[in-house]
């Protein structure tokens, strides 16, 4: 398995099939739908049906040999 991408998020979560598409394992949110459903995806080590599971910082997402770690936005400053 290759070393894990960080994927930083924009905001506090992101949708299962909106970072597939986001981190380009997915050529559109169509495909990457389809591969959650096909039990393609899995989340911190267990297989993830579901497309629209909410993603936070620290969670780990594999497809195939490709796995991203998710990592929370930067600090913004007032």
């Amino acid at each position: 398995m290759k070393a894990p991408i960080d994927f930083v998020l924009r905001g506090e979560s992101i949708t299962l099939d909106a970072l597939l598409k986001a981190a380009g394992l997915a050529e559109s949110g169509g495909r990457a739908k389809a591969m959650v459903a096909a039990g393609l995806v899995r989340v911190d080590g267990q297989t993830e049906l579901r497309k629209a599971c909410r993603l936070r910082a620290g969670q780990v997402v594999s497809l195939g040999d490709a796995q991203l770690r998710l990592q929370a936005p930067p600090e913004q400053n007032p």
